[in-house]
């Protein structure tokens, strides 16, 4: 399996990289490029499919829904799709974006045991709803075919691996055995066990634990970078899945120093969530707007440095919220702009200060809608979510840039699909993680 897996791996990325090279044209864009977007289908036979994930050799990973709409896998796009399995349970994905450049991802599955407290766990608040299953489910590292499980802290039932780097270091959270009083115990969420962030390896069998801010019980891990900083959430054990589980957003410059809050929009309530960093140490992410109350679910997306602080990423025209969820080294920053009560989704590009609809940069001829951008790699490929406007299925996409004078010429003919747009009336769901977003249970102080 493991050199069968690593032929397809080693022959596409060798086509993925002639590919870049064909579409680029050897300059540097000073404005926003235009893009070619690639339609990667749903290959799991369901209703659904997205991607999360691109690193620099064009490596796409995501979930894809199975045949019979009842649960996910985790998937990889290598040219071909590649269904990466999962621990023996029903469910799997890769959620948030990975840089490494090494051929190892990590995400999250589920096993075949049953959680002996009934917990939901942050997999099915923040992923594989509506496939509630009961089952344990745990953080992963997978690797030349081999899917491995990362355990919790001692006690623990539950862990979640959300981003990894190029030293092969995974970073998430992972429950210890302390009865949290501050989780919402409340059915169906269950959590009752605290958590807090984590570092797995680079060594095989290596765990640290990240403190939180002193005043927070609990805390995540979610993006580190090639120099070792980590990202993540300080707050309360609420649902284990954002709201006051991110009360503050913070940085760690090493798994052994303390964190630094990053500042907020809304005093330090909830949702105040970073997602994803670069080898600058710029940081990209999403909080609550100012005024919102802890049990709103109101993010704008930010963008933090050292020099700068935190700013906010305001969404597109006639948009209420904005989240921000992938960076590269170049800084262009990608997400999605939506509008909470209508359900319109637009996936963003923000660079030089402008956000920009994504969907305004494609070929004018796609059946696309590009819902949301998850991540950019050091090329300027976006990977994301799409509805195909003519077949009405959700789906992954790849958007390269281009310019005219390549082989994918931009200019289209006849009319445009996306400006016979899906209605997203009736308040459908956002995509990606958090889709089931403003719990009508949460804990605050």
């Amino acid at each position: 399996m493991r050199s069968k897996v690593s032929k397809h791996i080693m022959a596409i990325a060798a086509m993925s990289a002639f590919m870049s090279v064909a579409l680029a044209n050897g300059q540097q864009a000073k404005q926003s490029s235009r893009y070619y977007v690639i339609n990667l289908g749903e290959p799991g036979g369901g209703n659904s499919a997205g991607a999360s994930s691109i690193n620099n050799l064009g490596w796409i990973a995501g979930l894809s829904v199975q045949s019979g709409n009842a649960n996910m896998n985790a998937e990889l796009w290598v040219g071909i799709p590649i269904n990466l399995g999962t621990l023996g349970g029903p469910n799997s994905a890769v959620a948030w974006p990975n840089k490494n450049n090494h051929g190892q991802i990590a995400g999250i599955a589920e096993t075949a045991d049953m959680n002996p407290l009934n917990e939901e766990w942050s997999c099915a608040q923040a992923n594989f709803y509506p496939f509630v299953t009961g089952h344990i489910c745990l953080g992963f590292l997978w690797e030349d075919g081999v899917m491995t499980a990362l355990s919790p802290l001692a006690g623990g039932i539950d862990s979640y691996a959300a981003g990894i780097n190029d030293e092969g270091e995974v970073v998430g959270w992972a429950e210890n055995g302390v009865h949290d009083p501050t989780c919402n115990s409340t059915p169906p969420v269950n959590q009752i066990l605290q958590f807090e962030a984590v570092a797995w390896g680079p060594k095989l069998g290596e765990m640290t634990r990240l403190s939180p801010l002193t005043s927070d019980p609990d805390s995540a891990a979610t993006a580190v970078n090639d120099k070792g900083q980590i990202v993540g959430i300080s707050g309360l054990c609420a649902n284990a899945a954002g709201s006051t589980s991110a009360e503050h957003a913070v940085l760690w410059q090493n798994r052994y120093a303390p964190p630094i809050d990053l500042g907020n929009f809304d005093g330090g309530l909830a949702w105040n969530t970073p997602t994803a960093l670069n080898n600058h140490g710029q940081v990209v992410g999403f909080g609550n707007q100012q005024g919102s109350p802890a049990t709103a679910f109101n993010p704008i997306g930010f963008y933090w440095d050292r020099q700068r602080g935190i700013e906010p990423i305001n969404p597109l025209s006639g948009d209420t919220n904005s989240w921000a969820w992938g960076i590269n080294l170049r800084g262009q920053v990608v997400g999605q702009s939506f509008n909470v009560d209508s359900g319109a989704q637009r996936a963003f590009l923000y660079e030089n200060g402008q956000l920009v609809d994504l969907n305004s940069l494609i070929q004018p001829n796609s059946s696309l809608q590009l819902l949301l951008a998850n991540d950019i790699n050091d090329q300027g490929e976006i990977a994301g979510f799409a509805t195909d406007t003519v077949t009405g299925v959700n789906v992954a996409f790849l958007a390269v840039p281009a310019s005219d004078g390549n082989r994918y010429s931009l200019r289209g003919t006849g009319n445009n699909i996306r400006d016979q747009a899906v209605s997203d009336t009736g308040r459908r769901l956002l995509s990606g993680t958090f889709s089931r977003f403003a719990s009508t249970s949460t804990t605050s102080r």
